[in-house]
């Protein structure tokens, strides 16, 4: 008869005890059947413990010899061995839920993990997705950390859904800190602007520059000149590729964010241009840019897509029923098929753009005062309006009409009781904004006080205070219905859940020696990562979450030494430099330089665009030799070299002169190698008159105790050369604001 399979292999000590202790537990239990049928089974393949005898022959036990033999061996030994071990396991490796034992537990629970199995456990796709088809809602418990956003797309592929508030929950956004604040205007910069891709920050300042700065790092990128008067409004077109701004001169204009040359100067308006919006809707290559101004006009300007040339003569609607009236917001529908429009003369105007032409449709009569913000919501037809007069109206087109929801800011929750002062005061919307669901409407009050409503029924939900002056900022996140972000004139900057009323992040923009800067304006860029703000005193301060590394590599003040050199026009308000005679973006990069107009060192002058691989020589000197007149030479830091106003110095810039001095040593080079004998370049008469130009006076920044800061300052500033052809070609190529790609921009919602 052949041998069982089982008793072929030699059984472990450990394991054989493991068969008898469990048939002891069986004996003693309810399952005395099963302990006799195990009892025969471990007898029949000698798998209970042997017997050693004096020569270490091994003899085999019957159950009854081993029990009798084992007299201390209980029959719930093995359930006391049990308990024992969790407990024991529990100082070492502490488990998930403490006081819960189980020898089933997975992950931490286990009675076989190790600190190892602890430490960090990858999410995969697929459990995630389990969490929500035919699982329990909890994590499971091997699971310690929550998955990463990658994971959870993962699983949304799966499954097709996704809870983004248990992926990425509201506390995270305490970890948003600011990067780097940079002084980059003279003067107070009401405008601020993020490009489709969030890869550009502009502003648009009170001394009539337009500025592009890096997303990423902060570098200044490009200055647009030739604005007269305040920055009043931009706008960046939704293919990436232009922008526009308006000014209290009366003019729009229009740069190609590629190249940064201008695209069109626009005049229409007899005003100040009070608002510029690019419409989302697409006709072809037919687009629009609507401009709204002081004057009571709208103006609809024509575009082409694919040539960028602009109809030199708006379609324009004067809405002025008297004088004095101010066309003062505007705001495309979610698909640019209708613009609405406030006014001072309390009337909301609507525009059809679905015609030929644009058309007016309606005009909406229900604020008692002037109606100053104005904005459609993400998904559908709905806006919301907010006036002087102390309400805001949510407007939906029902039953051929458009029919409002009042919110009243003199409501107040349940429970609150007013003060004094607020009892006296009458209520005045100063800014409105939807979140990203269009679930809840937000309202700015003149009593510094932020109501949080419902949409769709008018209630109350939520009076968010902390804010100590008035508010003129409230911006949405780009994809989280339940953050918002708010700044005012008293420097705080919130980020708030205003689904629960609740505040997440406060930062004050306190200025070291000036108090706080008061933020005119914020923007949240594209992808949520980072959000920029502007202040009263020239100010760019950009926010995000990760490393600050990047921005530390930045000086604190950053310009050009052209921002504020003069300009001539044209009469097309075409602008050149006075000095070069050359269009502004076609002069030669720039140089950094400070508040004082003093060049920064080498190692920032190559953050400047097209400086960035310049020979050592090539960026601005650090030590400059001066003749004195005595004759005398003598060394002089150029970066500490400044003149009072009534000052001639020794030389007209030493900058200059080592400037015109390498510009000849170039013009050599060029005569030995490329040239014959006798011939000269066509540019180099015209080079030689310029060398005899002296740079105009520039305008320092704001001081410590100035209000504006406009100081006088005499040759101080560097000069740049004049452009060489190549220079021109270079400058034609490159690329300042890379554009969308067509297959990028389909999947992008016109928001």
């Amino acid at each position: 008869m052949a041998e069982p399979p089982a008793a072929r292999r030699a059984v472990p000590l450990l394991e054989s005890e493991l068969y008898f202790l469990i048939a002891r537990y069986l004996s003693a239990g309810p399952c005395r059947r099963a302990a006799q049928v195990l009892v025969q089974e471990l007898e029949q393949y000698q798998l209970l413990p042997k017997r050693l005898d004096w020569e270490g022959n091994e003899h085999s036990r019957s159950y009854e010899e081993l029990v009798s033999s084992s007299k201390h061996v209980a029959p719930d030994h093995l359930l006391q061995i049990c308990r024992r071990l969790g407990p024991m396991l529990d100082k070492e490796v502490p488990p998930s839920t403490a006081g819960a034992a189980s020898l089933l537990g997975a992950g931490r629970q286990s009675l076989l993990r190790t600190a190892k199995d602890c430490r960090h456990t990858v999410w995969k796709g697929s459990a995630f997705a389990a969490l929500h088809r035919g699982r329990p809602p909890e994590m499971p418990v091997n699971y310690g950390a929550p998955p990463n956003l990658v994971e959870i797309q993962r699983g949304k592929q799966l499954t097709g859904c996704c809870t983004f508030s248990t992926a990425f929950p509201g506390a995270m956004y305490q970890h948003i800190k600011m990067h780097r604040r940079i002084l980059g205007h003279l003067s107070a910069v009401y405008c601020v602007a993020f490009d489709r891709t969030g890869h550009r920050i502009f502003t648009g300042s009170d001394d009539c520059l337009v500025k592009i700065w890096s997303a990423h790092n902060g570098r200044l990128l490009s200055t647009l000149r030739g604005h007269s008067a305040e920055i009043s409004d931009m706008a960046v077109s939704y293919e990436n590729t232009l922008i526009a701004a308006g000014s209290c001169d009366k003019i729009i204009r229009v740069w190609c964010l590629r190249t940064c040359a201008p695209v069109a100067v626009l005049q229409g308006h007899s005003g100040s241009v009070t608002s510029l919006q690019f419409s989302p809707m697409a006709k072809g290559s037919q687009r629009y840019m609507v401009s709204t101004g002081a004057d009571g006009t709208v103006c609809f300007w024509q575009w082409d897509l694919e040539t960028l040339r602009f109809s030199p003569r708006p379609l324009k609607f004067t809405e002025k029923p008297r004088p004095g009236v101010q066309m003062l917001c505007s705001s495309f529908s979610v698909g640019g098929m209708f613009l609405a429009t406030g006014s001072t003369d309390h009337v909301i105007r609507m525009y059809f753009l679905g015609f030929e032409a644009p058309e007016k449709v309606a005009e909406l009569e229900s604020h008692t005062d002037k109606v100053d913000s104005i904005q459609f919501c993400n998904n559908g037809d709905r806006f919301l309006s907010g006036s002087r007069d102390g309400t805001a109206r949510i407007w939906r087109f029902e039953q051929l009409e458009w029919r409002s929801i009042l919110l009243d800011m003199a409501t107040r929750i349940s429970g609150d009781v007013s003060s004094e002062e607020e009892r006296f005061m009458k209520p005045k919307v100063t800014m409105i904004a939807w979140n990203q669901d269009d679930s809840i409407v937000v309202t700015a009050v003149n009593d510094h006080v932020l109501k949080v409503w419902d949409s769709c029924t008018g209630q109350l939900l939520h009076n968010l205070l902390g804010h100590a002056d008035e508010v003129f900022v409230v911006e949405t996140h780009p994809f989280d219905s339940r953050i918002m972000l708010s700044a005012g004139h008293d420097g705080s900057v919130f980020i708030w859940d205003i689904t629960k009323g609740a505040k997440l992040k406060h930062y004050f923009n306190m200025i070291e020696g000036q108090g706080h800067g008061a933020v005119f304006d914020c923007k949240f860029s594209p992808d949520g990562q980072h959000f920029a703000c502007t202040d009263s005193h020239g100010h760019l301060l950009i926010f995000g979450f990760g490393c600050s590394k990047p921005y530390e590599k930045i000086p604190d003040q950053m310009f050009f030494h052209t921002d504020y050199r003069p300009l001539i026009r044209d009469s097309n308000n075409y602008v050149l430099d006075e000095q070069t005679q050359q269009a502004p973006h076609l002069m030669p990069p720039p140089f950094l330089v400070d508040v004082d107009g003093n060049p920064h060192p080498t190692k920032y002058q190559r953050l400047v665009p097209g400086r960035e691989n310049s020979a050592e020589e090539h960026l601005v000197p650090q030590l400059g030799y001066v003749a004195t007149s005595d004759g005398e030479v003598i060394e002089q830091i150029v970066s500490l070299q400044t003149h009072d106003a009534g000052e001639r110095s020794p030389e007209a810039s030493v900058l200059d002169g080592m400037i015109r001095q390498l510009q000849r040593q170039q013009d050599q080079r060029l005569g030995a190698s490329g040239l014959a004998d006798g011939e000269e370049t066509p540019r180099r008469g015209f080079r030689r008159l310029s060398l005899d130009i002296q740079s105009p006076p520039n305008i320092g920044l704001r001081r410590s105790g100035q209000v504006e800061g406009v100081r006088q300052m005499h040759q101080n500033a560097p000069r740049s050369q004049i452009a060489t052809e190549r220079d021109l070609q270079a400058w034609k190529r490159r690329v300042v604001v890379p554009e969308v790609p067509l297959g990028v921009f389909r999947l992008i919602p016109h928001c």
